[in-house]
């Protein structure tokens, strides 16, 4: 249980990308001073945590009413977080979420908004964190599983609320470079956790399938 929420807990920290955040977080909230940079970080932790603990919760339970096996979404999922690790090997996922901050710029008159759209959705609780927190929550279905699960979410969010709130500190100690690295670094990571979840979903099918 301990390794699958360490791996589910590095997972989601690498979708979430608290440190490719950093400049995101930064443009959408222009002329804001510390407190209140600090007060919308924690809006938008808080939000995402909600989010994602409604996921955890009643995701596989979404799945069976739609009658999607586990070993159908491993699959699914782990193609889906294999893209994101693409992104980020590649800075795609960067130009994706720029556009997201934009628009959230130009739209939104009241700054608080930010902290719902973009932050909260879909920055950090996107469909990739989505489609994982659902994946672990598979592997652990007792209570004992879904508390795990819950607190790895509060764990990661705890420490992407962390990076936002010193967000102008470690943008200047990183830079682009730092952060460029560390981002594809993460993306390696990720993909390789993805290729993982495919081959574990692509068993359990075959399991089923030789079962019949």
């Amino acid at each position: 249980m301990l390794d699958l929420l360490l791996n589910g807990f590095v997972t989601l920290f690498v979708i979430v990308d608290p440190l490719g955040l950093i400049p995101l977080f930064l443009a959408v909230t222009p002329g804001v001073d510390q407190k209140g940079r600090i007060a919308i970080a924690m809006r938008a932790c808080l939000l995402a945590l909600a989010i994602l603990s409604v996921f955890a919760l009643v995701g596989l339970s979404l799945l069976q009413t739609l009658g999607i096996s586990l070993g159908a979404f491993r699959v699914a999922g782990g193609l889906f977080l294999f893209w994101i690790g693409f992104e980020l090997v590649f800075e795609r996922r960067k130009e994706r979420h720029q556009k997201s901050a934009d628009r959230a710029v130009a739209e939104n008159d009241d700054i608080a908004d930010v902290a719902a759209f973009p932050l909260a959705i879909p920055l950090i609780a996107g469909p990739g964190a989505i489609s994982a927190v659902i994946l672990l929550s598979g592997q652990l279905p007792s209570v004992i599983g879904k508390a795990g699960v819950i607190a790895t979410i509060a764990l990661a969010l705890a420490v992407t609320f962390a990076c936002l709130a010193v967000a102008h500190r470690i943008d200047g100690l990183l830079g682009a470079t730092g952060r460029a690295v560390i981002s594809r670094l993460l993306g390696v990571v990720l993909a390789a956790l993805a290729v993982q979840f495919v081959a574990d979903g692509a068993i359990q099918l075959f399991d089923i399938n030789t079962a019949r």
